[in-house]
């Protein structure tokens, strides 16, 4: 739908000037780009249909959202074409400046279709979509008038082949003037001449020839020197060169006119497609004036109603500055229909009234309010308002005469559907008879069903408004402590008188404060006292409120952050253990193929197999576990996970610690403290191994089962061993004394433990422990049998023992 210029309303014009509504307009014209738009803007009233409110809003709306997604765009040559196109519509033959214009715009409807079309074919459609889509660039015709018009003073040769021949013969009769001029000025004329220059005289070349020698040159005088020493000759020899010469001129002219006529025959085939794109661009300008003015002023689109209930949210006056206005929020149609607002001067009660007045004009003629989503505002067939001092020294009206002069013209045209707004009601008399009068208008308003908002210092007014279920009480906040106003509207609660304490902050005697204090009545005094009581819980409340959101906000923060650290941490485990995974299966085969190629070379073995080669490659296997191992002892966490223990500190190792071995994830204590290099030796279990205090993490110390005390019937006890022996005894590092000795220990306990097989690890070294080890096992009776382990058990470094 076609946005409407509004003129179907019968507002009052008084209350366009009273609440600012022009300086409105004068902001939304300055942001169309064409004139027509400009026109189209100050236009602009307030609408009293709701359909027709709604439909702008929704233009509105949809126009801003364009600024937001795909910039602004310009209707700068949208011209006024109403007489163009009417004389195309007789036959008329425009001129070049009409036809540049036309082309221009015709240029702009093409940049501005561009501009409406859909990104996507899934995009979805707004309101504008039919306007863009009604537009026709007639690029053809454009484009004929940009070719053969370059300028307003040009046109081009190649127009049409006529002026293209034309203009040729005209250089060619020119390039022959000048020659047989030129030929004059250097030869025989030479000494005649003033000046040895070619000029021109009434549209013909000439030469200057002094006034003592005119007679001496045959030709035609056509100007004169203001001294009279000059005169400018056409020569005889060029004069039948200069009549073909303006003979060409004026053909030149006649085939331009046939060129312009020919461009107006093309333009006035399209004189209704022409009329619609000025029409639609013209509506789109006037639209997106709208919107960019909604954008500047941080607007948004107002929920209308017909139930006249007015709800503003964050609401801010357009007209101040935006940075510093504070926002209030006001309702109004609810509960109650007349609101009744006390508080001192310039605390913001006449900007309150005229924001709920302007905001009413701004939505009903389809532009976005200032405040904030989900406003509310109602349609209203009328707006009257009694604002400022109207005194009018010419009718000799005092200001409450010029007031009330005002509220009997507003008495006598408002019905249901106006909305009333009054300030300071039934001031400037009596305070006594002017409370009572201003209580009678709102009864009289009330009964009338017609929304209303009014100021006041009388505080009768505010005993009337807690008094009457129909009437809230609100007032405008004022902060004793800076003597300045806050701007806060506060709805439901009256406003306090401040006189005594400002005028003491001002420095005025307590002596008379108290005097006057003395001069009110009781009932008003426990009355301020109450307001003043109210006013105090009302701050407390909402000092508590504004702590409770605040906790509220940070708990909801806390929950986010918790809940997307275990959304992490579920991703990363799943990472991680598929890491793993893949990390465990390169292992095995890397495992697998090290193996195949050991049995490979085992197999290989014979007579003349080279033992150090096969020394060689199994010292650069453990080489590469070597470098493994340091690799994850580099990578060993900070912190142990379990024990929240960090890296152990080698100057504060002490024996008997219990450590972690990172890289062969082995638990262990320590046996012996660290070298200069950082190694010593740490016990885990019945094995003895070295490593490297960059490899530890401290870990808690495993607690071992105590072994179970078991009393036979014959009252001997038996220490049950199957707790703690191990299947392996390593005695690497030990003497061959201290090794058989244990080892002696171990296979006693061992074979009371049921173990069937032991494993024994001696190491190869140079065979003496071995051979000390195997003595032993022949002479131990419950020993069954004995062999050097095999590829996988250890080699010639490890004895497997079985048991009988």
């Amino acid at each position: 739908m076609a946005p409407w210029s509004g003129k179907e309303s019968h507002m009052n014009q008084k209350v366009y000037k009273t609440l600012e509504y022009y300086k409105i307009i004068e902001l939304l014209a300055e942001r169309a780009g064409s004139a027509p738009g400009r026109k189209m803007c100050e236009a602009l009233l307030p609408s009293t249909d709701p359909e027709e409110i709604r439909s702008a809003q929704t233009h509105t709306k949809d126009a801003l959202n364009r600024v937001l997604k795909c910039g602004s765009v310009s209707f700068g040559n949208n011209t006024d074409l109403g007489f163009a196109i009417k004389s195309l519509e007789i036959g008329s033959t425009l001129s070049v400046v009409e036809l540049l214009k036309l082309a221009k715009m015709l240029n702009n409807v093409a940049m501005v279709k561009s501009y409406g079309k859909k990104e996507r074919e899934d995009q979805p459609s707004d309101s504008l979509d039919p306007m863009f889509e009604a537009l026709t660039p007639l690029t053809q015709l454009a484009n004929e008038i940009n070719r053969c018009i370059l300028s307003e003073e040009e046109i081009a040769d190649d127009a049409s082949p006529a002026l293209k021949n034309i203009r040729r013969s005209i250089k060619v009769t020119n390039d022959r003037i000048h020659s047989q001029l030129g030929s004059m000025l250097n030869g025989s004329y030479r000494n005649y001449l003033q000046d040895a220059v070619i000029t021109m005289r009434n549209d013909r070349y000439c030469i200057p020839v002094k006034a003592e020698y005119k007679s001496q040159v045959n030709g035609m005088v056509h100007d004169q020197s203001a001294s009279g020493s000059t005169f400018f000759i056409e020569p005889a020899a060029v004069v039948s060169l200069n009549n073909e010469l303006k003979e060409l001129a004026i053909r030149e002219q006649e085939e331009i006119q046939i060129i312009l006529a020919t461009l107006s025959a093309q333009a006035g085939e399209h004189t209704a497609e022409l009329f619609q794109n000025q029409k639609l661009m013209t509506e789109l300008d006037f639209i997106f004036a709208k919107g960019k003015l909604a954008l500047d002023q941080n607007a948004t689109e107002p929920v209308f109603n017909t139930d006249h209930v007015i709800h503003i949210r964050k609401g801010r006056h357009p007209l101040l500055d935006k940075k510093k206005v504070v926002p209030i929020d006001i309702h109004l149609g609810k509960t109650f229909d007349l609101l009744v607002i006390t508080g001192p001067n310039t605390g913001g009660k006449t900007v309150t009234l005229k924001t709920v007045g302007l905001f009413t004009l701004m939505g009903q003629a389809g532009l976005h309010i200032p405040a904030a989503d989900r406003s509310e505002l109602s349609v209203f067939t009328e707006v009257y308002a009694d604002i400022g001092d109207e005194q009018s020294i010419e009718q000799s009206l005092s200001t409450f005469s010029s007031h009330m002069t005002s509220i009997v013209h507003i008495l006598s045209h408002a019905d249901e559907n106006s909305l009333c707004l009054f300030d300071e009601l039934g001031a400037g008399t009596d305070p006594t008879e002017g409370a009572a009068l201003a209580i009678a208008i709102l009864n009289h308003l009330h009964d009338r069903g017609i929304r209303t908002v009014a100021t006041t210092h009388y505080s009768e007014l505010k005993i009337y408004a807690l008094s009457t279920s129909f009437v809230e009480n609100a007032c405008c906040e004022f902060d004793v402590e800076t003597l300045q106003p806050t701007y806060r509207l506060l709805i439901g609660i009256p406003g306090k008188s401040n006189a005594f304490a400002i005028s003491s902050k001002l420095g005025l005697s307590d002596t008379i404060i108290q005097a006057a204090k003395e001069q009110i009545s009781k009932e008003d005094e426990s009355f301020e006292d109450v307001i003043a009581d109210l006013e105090k819980s009302r701050i407390t409340i909402e000092r508590e409120q504004r702590e409770i959101a605040q906790y509220k906000d940070k708990i909801r923060t806390l929950q986010e952050q918790l809940q997307q650290k275990n959304e992490k941490i579920d991703r990363n485990k799943d990472r991680i253990l598929r890491e793993a995974e893949e990390k465990a299966r390169e292992i095995l085969q890397e495992a697998k193929a090290v193996a195949d190629e050991s049995i490979r070379d085992f197999n290989k073995i014979g007579a003349g197999t080279d033992i150090k080669e096969l020394e060689k490659k199994r010292q650069k296997l453990r080489d590469k576990i070597n470098e493994k191992n340091a690799k994850l002892s580099n990578d060993a966490p900070a912190v142990n996970p379990l024990t929240g223990k960090k890296k152990l500190d080698p100057a504060k190792l002490k024996k008997g610690d219990t450590v972690k071995i990172v890289s062969m994830g082995l638990q262990g204590t320590v046996s012996t403290l660290p070298d200069v290099k950082g190694n010593l030796f740490i016990q885990c279990g019945i094995m003895r191994t070295q490593a490297n205090v960059k490899d530890l993490i401290y870990a808690e110390a495993e607690t071992k089962p105590t072994p179970a005390l078991q009393r036979t019937n014959t009252g001997k006890i038996k220490m049950s061993k199957s707790f703690n022996i191990s299947p392996e005894i390593n005695l690497l590092g030990r003497t061959v004394d201290e090794a058989i000795a244990e080892l002696d220990k171990y296979l006693d306990d061992a074979y009371l433990a049921h173990l069937t097989t032991v494993r024994v690890v001696h190491g190869k070294g140079t065979g003496a422990l071995r051979t000390a080890v195997h003595n032993h096992l022949k002479r131990m009776k419950h020993v069954k049998e004995y062999r050097l382990g095999e590829y996988g058990e250890g080699d010639a470094g490890v004895t497997i023992v079985t048991f009988k």
